[in-house]
């Protein structure tokens, strides 16, 4: 990890995130106008989640908080912030898998289409493991000799961890929010519950950075104080952050899951209701 120096450029570009973008975007933007082309309609606001998510991405990864996150702690958390609550559900909410199926045929929807009601596709949407595996990584990953072998490691940083926070965060929210073809979702009260429950890793993570009276990370107290700051204040922040922060953010998309329960309880409502008016005789 090399550190940021006062007075150095600020953008980092990334060849291989920036690559990954670039195909990610092309690709979901050709599916929607091959879609669009066979008559199909596919709402603009799916369209505009998923590229608030690719530039939340690139935010976190290309832009200034890449840069000093090789020296902060608070930039470096401010990136699992953005990737984990905010990127996540955005893509999720653009419904990358439905479009997925509307855009190919034969086989290949076929096959997606098995996939997503195998066993394994409905294990890996219960809420129980995502939740879980959500909690795994963001927690695992802050463990002392984790943490200080992700940040000397490059290969590790790139190739494990990002991953593994954006596929759990997937993960996490897809059977949650939205209604992206998830093969069993499960109920609003869960949905909700789930959400909520997130709240308990991370404000438990930022507590413990927060209120630590030493310094949790050698490789940030060296980076820190190479650039004349207080390894602990900024310690201090990174946790005041996830600490707050993260019960703002949760709770943003709870109150989405409880619209979409809402408009759910009224479409069944509404159905009822034009029944009965149908069964009454005239």
């Amino acid at each position: 990890m090399t550190p940021w120096v006062p007075g150095d450029d600020v953008w980092t570009v990334d060849l291989f995130v920036t690559l990954n973008l670039c195909l990610f975007t092309g690709l979901y933007l050709w599916s929607v106008r091959s879609i669009t082309r066979r008559g199909m309609t596919w709402s603009p606001l799916r369209t505009l989640s998923f590229l608030l998510g690719m530039g939340l991405l690139a935010i976190a990864y290309l832009g200034p908080f890449e840069t000093l996150a090789h020296t902060f702690f608070w930039a470096h958390m401010s990136q699992h912030l953005i990737v984990m609550m905010l990127a996540a559900p955005f893509i999720v909410l653009s419904c990358p898998v439905a479009l997925t199926v509307l855009a190919t045929t034969g086989r290949t929807r076929g096959a997606i289409i098995k996939g997503l009601r195998s066993s394994v596709g409905l294990f890996l949407v219960n809420p129980v493991f995502t939740w879980l595996l959500f909690f795994t990584v963001l927690i695992g990953s802050h463990i002392t000799p984790v943490m200080e072998w992700v940040l000397t490691d490059h290969d590790a940083m790139s190739y494990v961890e990002r991953p593994l926070y954006l596929v759990a965060a997937l993960l996490f929210y897809y059977p949650l929010i939205g209604n992206d073809m998830c093969a069993r979702r499960p109920r609003p009260a869960i949905r909700l519950l789930s959400l909520g429950l997130m709240m308990i890793p991370e404000t438990a993570l930022g507590a413990v950075i927060f209120l630590s009276p030493v310094t949790l990370y050698p490789s940030y107290v060296a980076a820190t104080t190479a650039v004349g700051a207080d390894p602990l204040v900024d310690q201090q922040v990174a946790g005041a952050m996830m600490w707050a922060l993260a019960m703002v953010i949760d709770s943003i998309w709870m109150m989405v899951a409880a619209v979409e329960w809402w408009r759910s309880e009224e479409r069944k409502t509404a159905i009822l209701e034009r029944r009965e008016r149908e069964e009454v005789p005239r």
